[in-house]
């Protein structure tokens, strides 16, 4: 699959598909909604919500987007959620703040939240090479830099790893069955006895395989399957009961997803129907993996990002990034980027007909998340990065008006 220049916090993609999303039918009146998902908790200052809603209509009026939902979380806890446009566009289905979207390679930060409890529990090292774990195996030998590749290159990605995701053959087999999940390890036959891309720990190069290895890994250190160690672990403790593993074939409360007809998989403009995706969303498994609300990803990057899931130590790591661009670095399994409101950390996700981007911003302890059903590098634009930003701002800019 094609991959663009990793230059800003929502370039690191997961399964990438060069495809456009397709809006035959936008620019239907804007529909906003709020949903408070804090039990108990005082509603947001009204002038601060209707700033807010007015500024995502503008973004749909503007960029042409099906729909999208935002989440909030304020310094001082409170989660809120809104949504503008159409979940279904044929149907004229009114987005909903608790709909749920595939969130792409954000499931990427859980992989690397869970491998970082584990080498808290002393189970793992960061930079213990990985045929500790997986060198048993008989494909083991013919990964690139097999015998060199650590944990913590993986988890930044300079394993030097080429990504399956990007490979002809991979290409082909999701076109010839999309429906197939594909084990994990049929993934990671893609690039072995390819060349690698640079000696380990010298180079970044985005890759899925390289969070395809740490589920294998997790699961030996666990014994136990990587969703059910992530339920087990983070979600249900955590009270992030709007995410859903994507390893099953219907996920409740997905709306319709958007991309373009000519796709190179020849898939149909409408990729999601209720709820069915007509590409396996199991094929992600931990380069993603997960469908989530905007109101649980902004929760999930406030809680982690913030400093309550992890030790001070393991998020100092995690937060340790090698350059990638100007203004730009990877750390273990999230983006590090400099912005007009200060350093960001996040990541952003795709799936066929969805985008996702998730930021959060230490110095005024706020956490953004917006989520569209359309791809985004469709012909409609989509607020990424540049639109979490613009939203945050916004609180800033109520938040220091109201001291």
């Amino acid at each position: 699959m094609a991959s663009r220049k990793c230059d800003e916090l929502t370039e690191p993609r997961g399964l990438r598909i060069p495809w456009r999303a397709v809006v035959t039918a936008v620019l239907f009146a804007s529909t906003a909604a709020l949903a408070q998902t804090v039990p108990g908790a005082p509603q947001p200052v009204d002038a601060l919500t209707q700033k807010l809603t007015t500024k995502l209509q503008e973004m749909r009026d503007a960029e042409g987007f099906p729909g999208a939902t935002v989440g909030f979380v304020l310094p001082d806890g409170r989660t809120f959620s809104l949504a503008t446009g159409l979940a279904d566009v044929e149907a004229k289905t009114p987005m909903r703040a608790s709909d749920r979207m595939f969130s792409g390679s954000i499931g990427k930060t859980y992989v690397a939240a869970l491998m970082l409890k584990l080498v808290e529990e002393g189970k793992a090292s960061l930079d213990e090479k990985i045929s500790y774990w997986l060198g048993d195996k008989p494909w083991f030998g013919r990964l690139p830099n097999a015998k060199q590749i650590t944990l913590r290159s993986l988890l930044n990605h300079t394993s030097g790893i080429p990504n399956h995701a990007e490979d002809k053959e991979f290409f082909e087999a999701v076109k010839k069955d999309p429906n197939d999940a594909q084990t994990h390890e049929r993934l990671i036959g893609y690039v072995l006895d390819k060349p690698p891309l640079a000696p380990v720990g010298t180079k970044f190069a985005y890759a899925d395989t390289n969070y395809i290895l740490i589920g294998l890994i997790i699961e030996k250190i666990t014994g136990k399957s990587y969703y059910s160690v992530l339920e087990q672990q983070i979600l249900q403790p955590l009270h992030l009961n709007d995410t859903l593993s994507s390893d099953q074939r219907v996920m409740p409360g997905v709306v319709s997803g958007y991309i373009d007809s000519d796709n190179p998989f020849g898939l149909p403009a409408k990729v999601c129907t209720n709820g069915r995706d007509v590409l396996n969303p199991a094929i992600e498994w931990t380069g993603g993996g997960l469908a989530s609300t905007a109101g649980d990803l902004a929760r999930w990057g406030w809680l982690l990002l913030g400093g309550r899931v992890l030790k001070e130590a393991s998020l100092k790591e995690m937060l340790t990034g090698v350059e990638i661009g100007p203004g730009i670095k990877y750390g273990l399994g999230i983006g590090i980027v400099d912005t007009r409101l200060g350093p960001a950390y996040g990541h952003n996700g795709e799936f066929p007909g969805f985008g996702s981007t998730l930021m959060y911003f230490p110095r005024y302890r706020i956490s953004v998340a917006v989520q569209v059903n359309t791809d985004p590098e469709g012909k409609a634009k989509t607020p990424g990065r540049e639109g979490a930003i613009d939203l945050a701002e916004i609180i800033v800019e109520h938040i220091q008006a109201h001291k």
